[in-house]
């Protein structure tokens, strides 16, 4: 029996990443209009559509569809919305070829660190803080850390931690928390 999408990303990413099933089958099922999902057989892309912006939840390619140009198409697919695109990502770790491959995969995509913003969230099924790093892409590469900051925040209240003890039995850290935006990027 194949696996279903869900079970290839909850194979692939680490669990302090991963949503419950029945979280993101609620985000699909109940915030359709802003929480979306493109799959087939060697891709997984889950992505949150908002009036001004991206966020890209997850997106895997399957490791023998890899290089083929897949995750270029879907990233392609995005940018053409015409909005900045955000995505999490876990910071290069050279004992893990996979997170150098990936941030060299988003750098030649246009991506770049929104080095002012700060993303530690701790797991609730680990109980260990997660640090991640934000990137963003912007069709006019204009996109502030300020900007990012107030869509990475609309995105971890609205999805991350939508409904979260209905589904974890328990709360996340409020975003102010786990989103910080170093003093200097703040804009007046």
């Amino acid at each position: 029996m194949p696996m279903t999408w869900y079970e290839k990303l909850n194979r692939y990413f680490p669990v302090e990443e991963m949503k419950s099933r029945s979280h993101v089958e609620a985000l699909l099922d109940e915030r359709s209009d802003v929480y979306h999902v493109d799959h087939g057989e060697h891709h997984v892309l889950l992505y949150v559509e908002g009036r001004e912006f991206v966020f890209v939840d997850y997106l895997l390619v399957a490791a023998e569809a890899r290089g083929q140009g897949l995750g270029k198409r879907l990233l392609d697919g995005l940018k053409a919305k015409g909005k900045p695109i955000l995505l999490e990502v876990e910071p290069a770790d050279y004992d893990d070829t996979d997170t150098v491959k990936r941030q060299r995969f988003y750098a030649r995509e246009g991506f770049r660190h929104a080095e002012g913003v700060r993303y530690r969230r701790r797991s609730l099924a680990t109980r260990e803080v997660n640090e991640l790093e934000i990137l963003v892409w912007s069709p006019d590469g204009e996109t502030t850390d300020a900007d990012v900051f107030r869509h990475m925040r609309a995105t971890y209240e609205g999805v991350h931690t939508w409904r979260d003890e209905d589904f974890y039995g328990e709360r996340y850290q409020p975003a102010e928390e786990v989103l910080t935006l170093e003093a200097d990027e703040v804009v007046a």
